[in-house]
């Protein structure tokens, strides 16, 4: 780089005005400037160079992030997806064992009904069975005035009777 010295000599006329002087060349200044930039200006493209190699290295660096991000979501993502298929398959077994147990209840109270009735029926039929064959006994009897003793005790009722049998 020049020194103050070479700086000023710069502004240092080549000749006094007046008469042309024979031994005098006049200065080149575009040459001097070229050569007092020329170190400088070759720094800065070095130094360009080196920017866009770290700009490229960035861009590169920068995709590959992005890339291993994308991949990244895609993997939560999926792992999201899996999740929520066993959070509902955990959902649908406990309402499922909620209804089968509602059911096996109603079922079981349905049966205590059923055999409540049964029971009902079983101890209601005989006499009721009874007094109906006394009535037609009654009916069918010639003198309708004496009724007959009662029929005697039959075992209870124990399921339906067939159609068109007596």
């Amino acid at each position: 780089m020049a020194g103050l010295r070479d700086f000023l000599t710069r502004f240092r006329p080549a000749a006094s005005p007046g008469r042309a002087a024979p031994g005098g060349v006049p200065a080149d200044r575009s040459a001097e400037l070229r050569a007092e930039l020329a170190p400088p200006l070759a720094l800065l493209e070095q130094a360009e160079a080196e920017a866009r190699t770290v700009r490229e290295r960035a861009d590169d660096a920068a995709a590959s992030r992005r890339r291993q991000a994308e991949r990244q979501a895609e993997a939560i993502v999926a792992e999201a997806g899996e999740e929520a298929l066993r959070v509902r398959e955990r959902a649908a077994e406990q309402v499922l064992r909620a209804a089968e147990g509602e059911a096996a209840a109603l079922r079981a109270a349905a049966e205590r009904e059923a055999a409540a009735v049964r029971n009902r029926a079983r101890t209601r039929t005989s006499p009721l069975a009874d007094r109906v064959v006394a009535l037609v006994l009654e009916d069918l009897a010639p003198g309708k005035g004496s009724s007959p003793a009662p029929p005697p005790h039959r075992a209870p009722f124990r399921g339906r009777p067939q159609e068109g049998g007596p």
